[in-house]
């Protein structure tokens, strides 16, 4: 939801089986680097399957606002002729980043080591996230950054006239963190080294690989060791940009829990550092098939074959793969409100500090739609039973993934679920509401 927008409330009916292909758009996380990357290179990077939700628009706004050209061809096709490593100019205006975490934090460290100023702001929801984790390993490039108490938007920096390389340690598992640090090395001189103990998306290293930087991994009694060789000249690339797996979990939880449902999602990312949600719902007996694996853009994918499952059990998701799924476990606690018995997952701190605090967000609707629900800190449990009650109404906190998880539920609920606003679903999923329907969900 935009700054102004009027609260959009939403209804999830009982439906029918779901059928058909569910295209769901670009993965959001590529598509923010694409355009990054391609602003940081020397000449015209060609992305197709870009997603052009708000999120991944206001990214291709602030290129734009740093001395980029960005222009759309097409749908999803877009056209960046960039400036260049160390080649931004200072922006006129303050850097909007809406809704998007992910958008700011990776753009802070893509301008923290030029010499130019930029604001940063955003709406109420990303003014509220903590900003710290990324602006402190920033500063030791030797940029100058000033914040709003508790290290919140908005935030200025100075980027730094003589940029110095950094070795460090990731403090969580967040590859924002992780990309914001190798986006400020590249103009670093030598070489910038990031340390994180539990390996998180792969991305930015697989992304600055094809754009010709030089960039190493190798795991050590450390953990994974990402060393990046500063200053490169990065050489346009095409970037395919492949369908989004956080985005694909939707249309799957709805065909796993609907009975008699049958869906194919086509050219879903299967890489290794995403596929968490996928791994825990073969654990819990979900029917997905895994068809026509193969690689894109220098992205494994594959094309998901997804059957009504209801015989899936709980299960225990260990707190090492929270990494690789952090933002399916909401809608990941809906499935698990249909499975049978308990499961437990942990781990799952860093939802606390997303868009909303997932955990505490998910809990309370799930409860007031019929759910046994518990939670601390780092973990959070379901009791499943085999369905869900429903009849209440949810509180998104304009968080995309919030509302779009209790829309889901109530497509398989005894009674409807409602959201109170599901306008921030168009950040990331624009097209949620004709995909859903063209499955067969009964959404209003």
């Amino acid at each position: 939801m935009s700054h102004s927008a009027e609260p959009l409330p939403m209804t999830a009916h009982r439906s029918g089986a779901l059928k058909g292909e569910a295209r769901v758009p670009g993965d959001k996380s590529i598509s923010h680097r694409a355009l990054i990357l391609g602003a940081l290179s020397v000449g015209e990077t060609r992305i197709t399957g870009l997603l052009e939700g708000q999120d991944v628009l206001d990214t291709a706004k602030a290129m734009q606002a740093f001395g980029a050209r960005v222009e759309r061809l097409g749908e999803g096709e877009w056209r960046v002729n960039g400036v260049g490593v160390g080649g931004f100019t200072e922006p006129e205006g303050v850097i909007d980043c809406g809704n998007s975490g992910t958008g700011v934090r990776l753009i802070m460290g893509a301008m923290a080591t030029t010499p130019v100023t930029a604001t940063f702001t955003g709406d109420a929801s990303l003014s509220r996230r903590p900003m710290g984790r990324v602006t402190d390993p920033l500063e030791l490039f030797g940029c100058e950054i000033t914040a709003r108490e508790g290290k919140r938007l908005p935030v200025t920096i100075k980027g730094a006239a003589g940029p110095v390389p950094v070795r460090y340690r990731t403090p969580v598992a967040s590859a924002q963190i992780k990309s914001a640090v190798l986006l400020a090395g590249l103009n670093a001189p030598g070489q910038t080294v990031v340390i994180e103990a539990e390996p998180t998306r792969d991305h930015t290293e697989r992304m600055l690989a094809g754009f010709g930087a030089t960039i190493t991994t190798e795991t050590t009694d450390e953990g994974r060791v990402i060393t990046l060789t500063g200053r490169p000249e990065l050489r346009p690339q095409p970037v395919a940009v492949p369908r989004d797996p956080s985005s694909a979990a939707f249309p799957v939880a709805a065909a796993l829990i609907v009975p008699g449902s049958e869906i194919r999602v086509p050219g879903v990312s299967h890489n290794p550092t995403r596929d968490g949600l996928y791994v825990t719902l073969v654990e819990m007996g979900a029917d997905i098939t895994f068809e026509n694996p193969r690689e894109e853009g220098g992205e494994p994918v594959a094309d998901l074959l997804v059957r009504h499952s209801p015989a899936m059990r709980g299960v225990t998701v260990p707190a090492e793969r929270a990494a690789s799924m952090i933002d399916e476990f909401p809608i990941l606690s809906v499935i698990a409100a249909f499975a049978e018995g308990t499961t437990v997952m942990q781990g799952v701190h860093e939802l606390r500090v997303k868009e909303s605090d997932r955990i505490d967000a998910m809990a309370v609707g799930l409860r007031a739609n019929g759910a046994k629900v518990e939670d601390t800190e780092d973990t959070m449990t379901v009791h499943g039973t085999g369905g869900l009650s429903g009849g209440a109404t949810a509180v998104s906190h304009l968080d995309h993934r919030i509302a779009m998880s209790f829309l889901v539920a109530g497509l398989a609920s005894a009674q409807p679920i409602s959201v109170d606003d599901g306008g921030p679903i168009a950040t990331s999923f624009p097209d949620f509401l004709p995909l859903m329907r063209g499955l067969g969900a009964r959404i209003d």
